[in-house]
């Protein structure tokens, strides 16, 4: 009985074909097709395995252990706009309109531009900030970084070419 992917010697017969197929190939079947010159190439079957999604991931990173579990990266050419509340780290390369409490820390990438409040312990602005902010620890305006609004801060770091527009209040220190 002949299966799937198995071809039959030339020089049999369907009569024949059953009664040798139980003989060992001769070197000529066992050759490629483009060795022996008939200018037919034979391609393997590829077989596909189902991929199995019920166990689980393979990396404890993907479930939050790695230490990124509350991070929240708006990547570019993204807008997102409402609340945002327990998250460890936001990182802005699109667009954010929101209102942002409860959090530790906001990273405004170059390409980024943030809109609404924020109120967080440590900021690093390189792109842009419109509204109020409220860093209780630290604000950095790197030398990209734009500030319209309201800003207080534990403590203000300023690159050269970094600029600031509105009211600056230094938070006394507890």
């Amino acid at each position: 009985m002949a299966t799937l992917g198995d071809k039959k010697p030339e020089d049999q017969t369907p009569e024949t074909a059953g009664a040798d197929s139980a003989k060992p190939p001769r070197p000529a079947q066992v050759m490629p097709a483009a060795a022996q010159g008939r200018g037919t190439v034979s391609r393997p079957e590829i077989v596909r395995r189902a991929t199995d999604y019920a166990s689980g991931p393979a990396d404890d990173r993907t479930m939050g252990s790695y230490g990124d579990g509350k991070k929240l990266i708006v990547g570019r050419e993204i807008a997102l706009n409402g609340q945002i509340s327990s998250c460890e780290k936001l990182v802005v390369e699109g667009r954010v309109e929101a209102s942002m409490s409860e959090c530790r820390e906001i990273e405004i990438a170059e390409t980024g531009m943030f809109k609404g409040e924020a109120e967080i312990e440590v900021a690093e602005i390189s792109g842009a900030f419109e509204g109020t902010i409220t860093a209780r620890d630290l604000l950095i305006i790197r030398s990209t970084g734009r500030v319209t609004g309201s800003v207080r801060a534990g403590r203000l770091e300023v690159e050269r070419g970094g600029q600031i527009r509105g009211d600056v209040q230094i938070l006394d220190a507890e």
